[in-house]
């Protein structure tokens, strides 16, 4: 790799860094295709650079197989701060103020291991779930996020007070990924029986156990990296959770690489519908799933919640389909579908928020990535949760 072609893929990393994502890709993409051209010039200099350009393009050029050992043996040069597996976007609030504890809760900090590795994860016990608690959700946050910042923003422990629910918090490691990010997208980690699947399922059945919760009391959400591997718990460990809630997420193997995620987090053509799913038959019984994406979502395009919603619960003749739309008392639009089975029990619910971009609809400002104007995902996913059979 020449001086040149390095100086290209550091203006790609800055451009990252500023979440200047179209920009970068851009730079990407036309590395990959052997086209760069004045694009990595100094803006300043562009016009007097202009007659150089087509033999700075040759000079950059490299092979396909070039490109993509660079992608996989430095992402994080590439896509600091976890861009990619990231899925943030700028202008998302910080941080200030630590999550709810209600008098008498106990926010404990824990940890799980199994022969794929350990976790730290925070157990949120309100005083109404200390004795027989309703129901388990384990919350996986997105990247660049953290436990107490994520319950801070979903406001989850304020409906674990109301609904007697225990709420677990998975903390992913550096070491596991640069920007905490859940690996979604690494197929070593989309299996059963493996990588992080099996330590977030190892943390579920051990609260279930220690409780004697039953599968149908046991849930999962996730936001962004957290929501789609919340979609592959769903789909490799559904004798454990019954229920899945996805915001801003991807479908279950969507992606299998670093250019693959960049594709279908843009709304281009992951991998085949058959290559998406698990080999063998669906292991019964059936993840029902309730979904919510923004529809300016500039860093997960729309279209993956309809994705996700397709492969993980394909139409039968027994399930019908109703719509309906709404205004959120923040003044945001929603439209809802909603697929029932043959008991009118909901399969899966689809929120499409108006004008919402990457953040955690309804969420609390002092966490990041949220929008306190949209519908409450929160309290909407544990109503769902709840509304299931048998709980």
């Amino acid at each position: 790799m020449n001086s040149d072609f390095a100086a290209a893929m550091r203006r790609a990393a800055s451009a990252t860094r500023q979440f200047e994502l179209p920009k970068a890709t851009r730079i990407i993409r036309d590395a990959i295709a052997g086209g760069l051209t004045g694009r990595f010039a100094n803006p300043e200099k562009v016009t007097e650079l202009d007659e150089q350009r087509t033999k700075q393009a040759a000079r950059l050029r490299r092979p396909l197989g070039d490109v993509l050992r660079t992608l996989q043996e430095g992402p994080r040069k590439l896509v600091p701060d976890g861009v990619l597996p990231g899925l943030n976007i700028p202008g998302m609030k910080a941080r200030k103020a630590p999550p709810p504890i209600a008098d008498g809760a106990q926010f404990l900090t824990r940890s799980f291991s199994c022969d794929a590795g350990t976790r730290m994860y925070k157990l949120y016990i309100p005083v109404s779930a200390r004795d027989r608690p309703r129901g388990l959700v384990l919350m996986l946050h997105g990247c660049t996020q953290d436990p107490d910042d994520f319950a801070t923003g979903t406001n989850m422990n304020v409906l674990a007070d109301i609904h007697g629910l225990l709420v677990a918090y998975p903390a992913q490691t550096r070491s596991a990924n640069g920007s905490s990010c859940w690996n979604w997208f690494n197929p070593p980690d989309q299996m059963r029986d493996a990588g992080e699947p099996s330590i977030l399922a190892g943390i579920a059945r051990t609260i279930a156990s220690d409780y004697q919760l039953d599968r149908c009391q046991v849930f999962t959400a996730g936001f962004s990296a957290g929501g789609a591997m919340a979609a592959v718990l769903a789909e490799t460990y559904p004798d454990v959770f019954s229920a899945v809630g996805i915001h801003s997420g991807l479908a279950y193997r969507s992606a299998n690489d670093v250019i693959s995620a960049f594709a279908i987090m843009r709304g281009g053509a992951g991998p085949s519908f058959k290559e998406q799913q698990r080999p063998g038959k669906r292991i019964d019984p059936r993840v029902r799933m309730i979904v919510f994406q923004g529809t300016a979502d500039q860093t997960v395009h729309p279209s993956n919640a309809a994705r996700i919603i397709g492969a993980a619960h394909p139409a039968t003749a027994a399930e019908y389909v109703k719509q309906d739309s709404g205004r959120s008392p923040g003044g945001q639009f929603y439209k809802r579908i909603i697929n029932h089975d043959e008991q009118n029990v909901p399969v899966s619910e689809c929120w499409l928020v108006d004008g919402a971009q990457h953040a955690w609809s309804g969420g609390h400002p002092s966490g990041s990535f949220t929008d306190p104007h949209g519908p409450d995902a929160s309290s909407e996913m544990v109503r769902f949760f709840l509304n299931g059979p048998n709980v």
